[in-house]
């Protein structure tokens, strides 16, 4: 397990993998302001210990990848959802299948719409439709959800992730500052059923903090515009899709990831008891076999 930076067209992503590269590729995409380690090592070191091929990267303005002023980002959602092709040529894998999680679900989307020929199956983890219209009408956030952000300066609240940049009263030149507004942030989307380890995440934040060019930039994504829409609907996706979600998400209840599944055609839900908002360890034990399963089936039968 070795960090690898990799850089194509001026853009540089830090990645790492885990697992044997013969076996089949498994690109984990994390959401809206959140760096890799937000896919829990032990998580990744499980998938590959089922003979998975696992990739995980930095977003730009996260980690060690490429940083851009903060409050000017100069890239789109849609660039961000391309980049996987980026960490995908630079392995040499033509195809892989793509987990996402919250914002990264929306942009595992994006790439299946936009770049069909390179997924092999998804996984849709604690997302929505990246897709508006259909009729729809889904719940907002929960009321304490949007009490937290509502001073916020961000315009995204429905695009952040387990460790999204979305702040309050955090003062992002101080770094204890910036630890209590996540660890409380991290609290809350855990969905509040269940015992929270404050210890963890307080931990994972400050290595997040402490390894990240600019810690502040990873404010950038909640600036983006998305870009060009693609111009394929969601029933379009003709790879096998397992949408995972929780029965306590507060950003984005249960009934998004219900019509996701109703969306793409012959999607499985598997719906998480309890589970609030991400991939919590409490939940490793479910989804992992679950992902190992669904991404064991021949894509091209």
């Amino acid at each position: 397990m070795v960090e690898r930076v990799i850089e194509e067209g001026g853009i540089r992503l830090c990645t790492e993998s885990f697992g044997d590269p013969g076996h089949p590729a498994v690109l984990l995409v994390m959401g809206a302001g959140a760096s890799m380690l937000w896919w829990d090592e032990g998580f990744c070191r499980a998938l590959a210990g089922g003979g998975r091929f696992v990739i995980r990267y930095d977003h730009r303005d996260t980690g060690r990848s490429l940083t851009y002023e903060p409050g000017r980002p100069e890239y789109t959602g849609a660039d961000l959802a391309g980049d996987a092709a980026r960490v995908l040529d630079a392995y040499g894998v033509p195809a892989a299948h793509v987990v996402g999680v919250s914002a990264g679900g929306a942009l595992a989307q994006r790439f299946a719409l936009d770049h069909a020929a390179r997924v092999l199956s998804l996984v849709l983890i604690s997302t929505t439709s990246a897709v508006s219209g259909g009729g729809r009408v889904l719940p907002p956030p929960t009321a304490e959800f949007l009490r937290f952000v509502s001073t916020s300066q961000t315009t995204a609240q429905t695009t952040s992730q387990t460790t999204a940049q979305t702040t309050t009263h955090a003062d992002r030149s101080d770094a204890d500052s910036v630890v209590e507004h996540q660890v409380d942030f991290a609290r809350l989307l855990a969905g509040g059923r269940r015992p929270f380890d404050e210890a963890a995440v307080r931990s994972l934040v400050r290595r997040d903090i402490r390894r990240a060019h600019d810690f502040a930039a990873a404010r950038n994504h909640d600036l983006l515009p998305d870009g060009d829409p693609s111009p394929a609907p969601l029933s379009s996706i003709a790879v096998p899709t397992l949408v995972i979600h929780g029965t306590a998400d507060p950003m984005f209840p249960l009934p998004h990831g219900e019509a996701l599944a109703q969306e793409i055609p012959g999607a499985r839900l598997l719906v998480l008891q309890d589970a609030g908002h991400g991939v919590e360890r409490a939940d490793r034990d479910a989804i992992v076999p679950a992902i190992l399963e669904h991404t064991s089936a021949d894509p091209h039968p």
